[in-house]
């Protein structure tokens, strides 16, 4: 199904995005609405240097997803890629817990050397999204690194090594973004959430995704200043989370593992809050934030479903 012409002409949408589930929902918009007027702003807090290269895992899932080369089994990476350098490193005495495959090693090669030259993490962005021809726009959330550190009952972790080499496993007692005090949107950034006619947030971990984002200062301002045009999918489904800890650390923090409880950290930016049908009982109880509610199918394990939750979105847009 082609999009509409009405779609094709819509207004802008800015999107703030994690990963692999912010990634699900931006392929259906971008089969469903004019992608150039899709700007999507990533969380980078999940960057991270290893083996001397910048590695950006959000921005690149969000990118090999668009052009239509992403491991979809996984959600990352690319299609049908080989480790043979990742293999090599490790009989060097590398780590290697971090995997790497050999062509999207040349992303991080690539990016790494414009950073080398002096280049923007934004350009950086920009240059390998339009190389590998996606039209919409990807913005990091910020130029400067503002890690992610899971402070454990073992100690402060990096992001990765909580998630990757971990898996998880570690108790979570408290998140900081190291280094987001000085740090400034990326150009472009507020512009986006300005001009919008209506700012979407992926269902994405609220905490380690979309949490960065808002915490880089001016954007959750900009986000307040726009409340009632701003849409937030849940990531939580019928008390679980679909991809990734989400669950797990909301619980450990202290905050109910709910649509309810998610919407609560949304609740002073976010006008509209969209639940599963599975959570359509928590309505009322999040109406009484001050949001307004909406049901529908958020589960999208295929690229119809995909298309069919993104063309629903679209309806609630002007």
């Amino acid at each position: 199904m082609k999009p509409t012409q009405s779609r094709k002409e819509g207004a802008r949408i800015a999107a703030l995005a994690g990963g692999v589930g912010a990634s699900k929902l931006l392929l259906g918009l971008y089969h469903e609405c004019h992608p150039k007027k899709l700007t999507i702003i990533a969380n980078t807090g999940d960057d991270i240097v290893l083996h001397g290269l910048k590695i950006s895992p959000d921005l690149d899932i969000i990118t090999y997803t668009l052009a239509g080369i992403v491991n979809s089994a996984k959600g990352w990476g690319f299609r049908g890629e080989t480790f043979h350098a990742l293999k090599r490193l490790s009989v060097f005495g590398r780590e290697t817990w971090f995997n790497l495959g050999d062509r999207d090693l040349a992303t991080h090669i690539h990016r790494t050397a414009l950073l080398g030259e002096g280049k923007t993490l934004a350009e950086a962005a920009d240059s390998i999204r339009i190389a590998l021809g996606v039209k919409a726009r990807i913005l990091p959330m910020s130029n400067q690194p503002v890690p992610t550190i899971i402070e454990t009952r073992e100690g402060a972790l990096h992001f990765q090594e909580y998630l990757v080499k971990r898996r998880s496993e570690p108790v979570v007692r408290g998140i900081r973004f190291a280094g987001v005090e000085s740090a400034e949107p990326a150009p472009g950034v507020l512009e986006a959430i300005r001009e919008a006619g209506r700012i979407l947030i992926c269902p994405s971990n609220p905490l380690i995704s979309i949490g960065p984002i808002l915490a880089v200062p001016g954007i959750r301002e900009a986000l307040r200043a726009r409340k009632r045009d701003v849409l937030a999918v849940c990531p939580i489904v019928g008390g679980k989370s679909l991809k990734g800890p989400s669950d797990r650390m909301l619980a450990q923090l202290g905050h109910e593992v709910s649509a309810r409880g998610v919407a609560r950290l949304y609740a002073d930016f976010a006008g509209i809050f969209v639940v599963d049908p599975a959570d359509k009982a928590q309505v009322a109880s999040i109406r009484s934030l001050g949001m307004e509610v909406v049901v529908m199918p958020t589960v999208m394990n295929t690229l119809p479903q995909k298309r069919a939750l993104a063309r629903a979105l679209l309806t609630l847009m002007p």
